[in-house]
């Protein structure tokens, strides 16, 4: 279910209970009072009893049902407004999308707030004796609920200065996605894996943001690759520029570039700088796209992909016996290093020889 439909329901729901409420105001209520005294005697105790004094004000259930109603009531004007406000007039300028999101959002919170003080006031209540109870509820604020007044505020910092917008391209604690939605509490981001992540508002406030699309949605993305040592640096410029303006989806203003980004171990480096604006949130996709063509192209135009190699410089004449030992085989491995002097070794007189075995 999405945001809109869970609204939708929301307010089928409200509406609901407002039809049955006004039903049991000026139907039900007044047969009862009328025909069943015995009945509405008991429940106008139930309902009129004060269950919590403060001051001169008293809460009952019956007022506590109404200011309930009243509140439902009243979001759900604010959700139909905003609605009118946005498809009658905001749709109809040339705002950007952020823009409209944001007068949006603001236009709902002034008339909640608006219709909140209105209905209190409506109800009987007098806003000056929630003097005591508004310096608690600070306080609970300050000590219990000071990461949602934090993200709260941070939602409307976020709405006024709009350093990030609905449908921008952005990157945040590690995770890139796009903007879908900045409520009161957190900022919702749809990934490339149609993840939606609920960030809290104060990780944009606080921390560090990348919007990618923060001027336009044009964005550039690098493909890097190399070819071998005996390939014509122009001529590969001129291949991987070709294969860059096939692409439908990489612009042409601005213009592909190549750059020679260097001397490889066993390559020359490149890097191939394309922009699109078509494909934002698929950038991997794009670069995929790329290295198969420009592998095709490479291909039928003979320049050739390289891969590591390694040369092996024997100098000593130790490694050069090692070398022809490992060559040659065990019965090489026999046979003893040439001498390096003129004299020759003679057995030793004090040690007989003595004849080999079997004769």
């Amino acid at each position: 279910m999405t945001y809109r439909h869970s609204n939708r329901r929301v307010i089928g729901v409200l509406m609901a209970v407002l039809g049955i409420t006004i039903v049991v105001e000026w139907i039900v209520v007044p047969l009862i009072r009328g025909n069943i005294p015995a009945v509405w005697s008991v429940l106008e105790r139930l309902f009129g009893s004060p269950i919590l004094g403060l001051g001169d004000f008293e809460l009952t259930l019956a007022l506590a049902f109404r200011a309930l109603l009243v509140l439902g009531l009243i979001w759900v004007v604010t959700q139909v407004s905003t609605r009118v406000l946005r498809r009658g007039v905001l749709d109809k300028t040339s705002l950007e999308e952020g823009s409209k999101y944001a007068i949006q959002r603001m236009g709902a919170y002034l008339v909640f707030a608006i219709g909140t003080i209105a209905a209190l006031q409506t109800l009987g209540l007098d806003l000056s004796t929630f003097a005591v109870f508004a310096g608690a509820l600070g306080i609970g604020i300050g000590l219990g609920f000071q990461s949602m007044a934090k993200n709260f505020a941070s939602g409307l910092l976020l709405l006024l200065e709009q350093p990030i917008r609905v449908g921008d391209r952005i990157e945040v604690a590690g995770i890139q996605g796009d903007i879908v939605n900045i409520g009161s509490r957190g900022t919702w981001v749809r990934t490339n894996e149609n993840l939606v992540m609920i960030i809290p508002n104060s990780e944009f406030v606080d921390g560090t943001v990348t919007n990618l699309t923060v001027n336009d949605r044009i964005v550039r993305i690098p493909v890097p690759l190399g070819v071998s040592y005996g390939s014509d640096p122009g001529h590969v410029r001129s291949v991987l520029l070709e294969v860059a303006r096939e692409h439908t989806a990489v612009l042409q203003d601005p213009a592909p570039e190549v750059i020679f980004t260097g001397f490889g171990d066993s390559s020359l480096d490149f890097e191939l700088r394309v922009h699109t604006s078509r494909r934002v949130t698929r950038p991997r996709l794009i670069r995929s796209e790329i290295y198969f063509a420009t592998f095709a192209a490479f291909k039928r135009e003979g320049i050739e992909i390289p891969f590591p190699q390694r040369d092996i410089h024997v100098r000593s004449t130790a490694a050069s016996a090692q070398l022809r030992v490992l060559v040659g085989g065990e019965d090489h491995a026999r046979v003893p290093p040439p001498a390096t002097s003129s004299e020759t070794r003679k057995p030793d007189a004090a040690k007989p020889i003595e004849p080999a075995s079997g004769q």
